[in-house]
């Protein structure tokens, strides 16, 4: 009877397993499915010539809260010798090491764009990483203001965020920068599923931030799962641009108070950096 019992709950996990396997087979991605307002439009870029680029579809939300918001989008052409700076962003969200990291470029006018790599939900849909395994949500690239980006953590979600300036030549700012824009772009035309191991924010970070680096940077590394930790990761690999012990440096580029101080500023990327040193020395 015992064996019976065994060999029946061992063929119904067998056939619930090829189940599995065959809808993460057939479930292909979609560009077009009723989407969260805030993830509806997807940016566009236009590639000029070497030196310009057009983005469409910049996003500035304005949140009174996650669900309450003003929702706008703005195009802005650049010019790529405009390009002056970039920078890390880290917002731990749960526990064990769980956090969001997004690159945000700065520019000669004192302007900033983040770039943040984010699930594309469905209306009404909320995430989890069980969900974002089994092929539930798209992969969009949010290409957005600060005030956007940041705000929604520090003064409305109420999360921590770090903002690490990187130490990297213009050039490498401008192949990263360039790496994002492409990938982006392709995303608005051939969509792909996110996944919360190997398709993640975390993942596409490290393929393109990589290239800020002379040391290698593992392809893959069991502390990606802790994203939380991607700062010690840069900080090791002398990415940071800092003199700074870690431990003071996180202390240093940690914006949360800073950000909710500034909320009604409208010079939040200035205001967010005021106390910022250039390479501090203890």
């Amino acid at each position: 009877m015992g064996e019976t019992i065994f060999l029946v709950l061992l063929a119904v996990a067998v056939v619930a397993a090829i189940g599995v396997i065959v809808f993460l087979i057939i479930t292909n991605p979609s560009l077009t499915r009723n989407w969260s307002p805030d993830q509806a439009v997807m940016p566009s870029i236009h590639f000029l010539d070497d030196e310009k680029v057009r983005i469409n579809n910049i996003r500035d939300i304005h949140y009174r809260s996650t669900r309450d918001y003003d929702l706008e989008f703005y195009d802005r052409t650049i010019d790529l010798n405009d390009l002056d700076s970039a920078w890390l962003a880290i917002s731990p969200f749960a526990a064990f090491g769980a956090a969001h990291a997004f690159v945000s470029f700065g520019f000669k006018d004192g302007t900033y764009l983040a770039i943040s790599i984010e699930i594309r939900r469905k209306k009404g849909k909320r995430f989890t990483p069980v969900k974002a395994f089994m092929r539930q949500f798209e992969m969009m690239y949010v290409i957005a203001d600060e005030s956007d980006v940041i705000k929604v953590r520090t003064n409305r979600i109420k999360y921590t965020v770090r903002l690490y300036p990187i130490q990297a030549e213009k050039a490498r700012i401008k192949a990263v920068f360039l790496d994002m824009l492409h990938r982006a772009d392709k995303l608005g035309v051939e969509p792909e599923f996110y996944n919360t191991l190997w398709n993640n924010c975390t993942t596409n970070i490290i393929k393109h931030t990589r290239r800020f680096s002379d040391k290698p940077i593992p392809f893959w590394d069991l502390r990606y799962l802790f994203p939380e930790n991607l700062d010690k990761i840069a900080y090791k690999l002398n990415m940071i641009d800092t003199h700074l012990s870690y431990e003071k440096a996180r202390e240093h580029f940690d914006i949360t108070e800073i950000a909710q101080a500034a909320d009604d500023d409208k010079d939040f990327s200035k205001a967010i950096r005021a106390n910022f040193k250039v390479r501090p020395i203890d």
